[in-house]
C-alpha cells in the first residue's frame, strides 16, 4: 500500500512521525536524511483531477476545504490560472513538455505521437540537474514516452526513496475528484444539494443538484488527502526546504466545464508556497496569503520548474517561467484549445486575459454537446439533453445542444458563467472597449496559431500520415510540407461569419490547391454554408469524391450526403461506409468517416446493415484508442434504428 494512503493513525505513520521528530530524519525503509544539497529546493506538486477553483480560499462559500485554505494562507494564490486544455491528456501533455499540444500534433484526446528528438520531457531535464523525480502516479500524455522519464512512477513513488542528500521533485495526484466519481452511486451526501450553486446554463433538477453536491463532497475528501501529504513533508523535517504547488488538472468534471475551453473548463486553482529559505526564487509579488493577477497556464509550469532549480528553460519551450531565476514578465494572454474529444471531432482556439475570454470556433456547424459516450454517463448530461429534446428549456440552458457561433467573447467580471456572448451583439450595440477587445483577441489567436505552427489545423489522419518518419512538430516547421498560412486562411474563411447570416460565399478556388488541407477546409466552408452552397458546387464536390486524400473525400461526402440530391447522397454514403472500415483504413480515417455518417442523420439509414457489419477492431491499435470507433458506430446504429 502506498504511504500516501496510510492512515495518520496507523502504526506505520506513528513510527515515522516519532523517528522524524526525534532524529530529524525519516529512517523507514527507503527513507533518507533530510540533509539537502545547498541552494537546491525540493519541489512538491499536489494535484487532483477535474476541479476548478471550487475551494474556500477562492471565495466559494459552499466548499469545505479547510486544509487547502490553510495552505493558501501561507501561499500565493493565482487568480487567473489556466489548464490550457479542458481535458486531462492534452492538459498533461502541455505540462510535461512546456509546449502547446497543437504545435506537437498532440491536441486530440488520447492520441499517441512521437515527441521531436530536439525536445525532452521536463522530468528528464530535472534529472539532469540531479533531482530525484517521482510521480504518484498518473501520466496520461498524448505522446510516446521515452523509456526513462521518471526516477520512479508508481503508487509507491515517494521522495523517501531518493539517495541521501538528493533534492527531489515529487507529484502526488488524487483521482477522488474525477468526473467518474461524481456519478458513483450509492453516495451519502454531506453537502446539502438544495444549497448547491448551479450555473445558469444547467437545469435545476434533483439529478443536477445531486451531481454538484457530490462533486463538492469529493473535493472535501481530496482536501483531506492533500493534508496527509503535507503532514508527511512536515514529519520528515522537509517543509522548510520544499516549494509546494497545488492545482487541479482542468475545470470541473460537470458537462460544459470538462472538455470545453470556456473559463469554466480551463480555470483552475493554483497555490504556490515558497518557504523563507527560498524567497529569492519567489515571484516578485509573493506574500503569504497574497494573490497574483498574472495570467499563468499549464504551458508555463515546466519552464517555471527549471527556473526554480536554476536551469534556463530551453528555447523550444513555449511557456514562460513565472518564478525562479529565469522568471519573465507577465504575458498579455493565455491561450487554450479543444480538439477531438474521445470519438468526436472539433477545433476551437481560445484566448484570455485578466478580464475577457475569447473563443474562435473553426467547426461551428458541430453542436457544443456532441454525443460523447463517457460524458453521457453523468446524470446531469442525460437529464439536460432529455429536457432539451422535450422542449422544456430556455436560453441559456439550450445553447449547449445547438450549433456554435464562429466566435465568442465574454466579460468574466460581469458574466462569470459565460452566457452573454458579446461577439454576437450587433456592432452598433458593442461598446468601443468590447469592439477593441474583440479585434485584439481575434488577432492574437491568429498570430499565436502561426507562431506555434498549429499543426492541429490538419485533419488528424494527415497529422499522422504526413509526419511518418519524422514528428508533427518538425514537419510543421517545413513550409513546403505544411503551408500553414494558406491552411489557416482557408480555415478562417470557412467558418467566419457562421451563425450571423452574413457569411460570404466560399471561394471554390481552394479545391484546386496542391495541399489537401486547403481542399478539405474549402469543402468544410461550403458545408457550413448549407444546402444552397453545396448545390452550387455539386460537380466539384462529386469530383472531390475521387480525391487522392481520404479526408477530402470524407468532407465532400458529408456535404453531398447532408445536402445533395438523393443520388449524390447515396454515392456519398457508399464512399463514407468504405472509409469507415478499420479493415482498410487507419483509425483516424475511420473515425472521421463515421462522424460524417452520423451527420447525415436519417439519410444514412440505407447503410444500416453495412454499419452493423463494420469491423470494430484493428490489429496493433493502441489500447487507449480501441473504444472510439466501436462506440461511435453503435451510437449511429442506435439513432438509425
Amino acid at each position: 500500500m502506498s504511504t500516501l494512503n496510510r492512515s495518520a493513525h496507523s502504526p506505520a505513520f506513528s513510527r515515522r512521525h516519532f523517528v522524524s521528530s526525534v532524529f530529524g530524519a525519516a529512517t523507514l525503509a527507503g527513507a533518507v536524511s533530510c540533509a539537502q544539497a545547498p541552494g537546491k529546493p525540493n519541489i512538491l506538486w499536489i494535484t487532483c483531477e477535474d476541479i476548478g477553483p471550487e475551494l474556500g480560499c477562492y471565495g466559494d462559500a459552499y466548499a469545505d476545504t479547510p486544509n487547502l485554505d490553510k495552505l493558501a494562507q501561507r501561499s500565493l494564490r493565482y487568480l487567473h490560472a489556466s489548464s490550457t486544455a479542458p481535458v486531462c491528456a492534452p492538459a498533461r501533455t502541455t505540462i510535461i513538455t512546456g509546449c502547446y499540444p497543437p504545435s506537437l500534433g498532440a491536441e486530440h484526446m488520447r492520441s499517441v505521437l512521437p515527441l521531436s528528438p530536439s525536445m525532452k520531457m521536463y522530468p528528464e531535464l530535472l534529472r539532469e540537474q540531479g533531482y530525484y523525480v517521482t510521480n504518484n502516479m498518473k501520466k496520461d500524455y498524448n505522446l510516446e514516452e521515452p523509456v526513462e522519464v521518471w526516477s520512479e512512477s508508481s503508487k509507491q513513488a515517494h521522495w523517501r526513496n531518493r539517495a541521501e542528500g538528493q533534492p527531489f521533485f515529487a507529484i502526488f495526484n488524487f483521482t477522488t475528484t474525477h468526473e467518474s466519481q461524481i456519478r458513483r452511486r450509492p453516495h451519502e451526501l454531506t453537502h446539502d444539494p438544495a444549497k448547491a450553486p448551479l450555473p445558469p446554463y444547467h437545469p435545476d433538477t434533483p439529478e443536477v443538484r445531486q451531481d454538484w453536491a457530490q462533486y463538492y463532497d469529493n473535493i472535501t475528501t481530496m482536501d483531506g488527502q492533500a493534508a496527509k501529504v503535507l503532514a508527511e513533508l512536515e514529519a520528515d523535517g522537509l517543509a522548510d526546504d520544499t516549494i509546494v504547488f497545488f492545482y487541479g488538472d482542468h475545470g470541473s468534471g460537470m458537462p460544459r466545464s470538462k472538455r470545453w475551453p470556456y473559463n469554466s473548463g480551463l480555470h483552475v486553482a493554483l497555490l504556490l508556497h515558497v518557504p523563507e529559505k527560498f524567497k529569492h526564487l519567489a515571484p516578485p509579488n509573493y506574500g503569504a496569503g497574497g494573490t497574483s493577477a498574472r495570467p499563468v497556464g499549464f504551458v508555463d509550469l515546466a519552464p517555471t520548474l527549471l527556473s526554480l532549480v536554476g536551469a534556463q528553460p530551453p528555447a523550444w519551450m513555449q511557456g514562460k517561467a513565472f518564478a525562479g531565476k529565469y522568471a519573465t514578465p507577465a504575458p498579455a494572454f493565455q491561450f487554450g484549445f479543444r480538439g477531438r474529444m474521445d470519438e468526436r471531432y472539433d477545433l476551437v482556439r481560445t484566448c484570455r486575459d485578466q478580464r475577457y475570454q475569447y473563443l474562435r470556433h473553426f467547426m461551428p456547424h458541430r453542436v457544443y454537446g456532441q454525443h460523447i459516450a463517457y460524458m453521457f454517463e453523468t446524470p446531469t448530461t442525460q437529464v439536460w439533453k432529455r429536457l432539451y429534446e422535450e422542449g422544456k428549456l430556455q436560453p441559456p440552458q439550450t445553447y449547449f445542444w445547438e450549433t456554435k457561433p464562429w466566435e465568442e467573447l465574454y466579460d468574466l467580471q460581469a458574466d462569470p458563467h459565460e452566457v452573454k456572448n458579446l461577439a454576437a451583439l450587433p456592432a452598433a450595440e458593442r461598446s468601443p472597449e468590447v469592439e477593441a477587445q474583440l479585434t485584439r483577441m481575434r488577432q492574437a489567436v491568429h498570430d499565436w496559431m502561426l507562431d506555434i505552427r498549429d499543426v492541429g489545423l490538419l485533419p488528424e489522419a494527415e497529422i499522422h500520415s504526413r509526419s511518418k518518419g519524422s514528428t508533427p512538430y518538425d514537419m510543421a516547421r517545413q513550409p513546403e510540407k505544411v503551408p500553414l498560412d494558406r491552411i489557416l486562411a482557408t480555415a478562417e474563411a470557412a467558418s467566419v461569419g457562421y451563425g450571423s447570416g452574413t457569411q460570404a460565399p466560399m471561394d471554390p478556388a481552394g479545391l484546386g490547391d496542391a495541399d489537401s488541407a486547403v481542399r478539405y477546409w474549402t469543402i468544410l466552408g461550403m458545408l457550413m454554408r448549407g444546402k444552397e452552397a453545396v448545390n452550387a458546387h455539386t460537380s466539384e464536390l462529386r469530383q472531390a469524391l475521387q480525391d487522392e486524400a481520404s479526408v477530402v473525400r470524407i468532407a465532400a461526402a458529408e456535404a453531398l450526403g447532408r445536402y445533395g440530391a438523393d443520388a449524390d447522397a447515396r454515392l456519398a454514403l457508399d464512399t463514407l461506409v468504405d472509409l469507415a472500415s478499420l479493415a482498410t483504413n487507419s483509425i483516424y480515417v475511420a473515425l472521421l468517416a463515421v462522424n460524417a455518417i452520423d451527420q447525415m442523420e436519417m439519410r444514412a439509414k440505407p447503410a444500416l446493415s453495412r454499419l452493423r457489419a463494420l469491423p470494430r477492431e484493428q490489429e496493433g491499435l493502441e489500447q487507449r484508442l480501441r473504444s472510439y470507433v466501436p462506440r461511435l458506430i453503435e451510437d449511429v446504429i442506435t439513432k438509425l434504428s
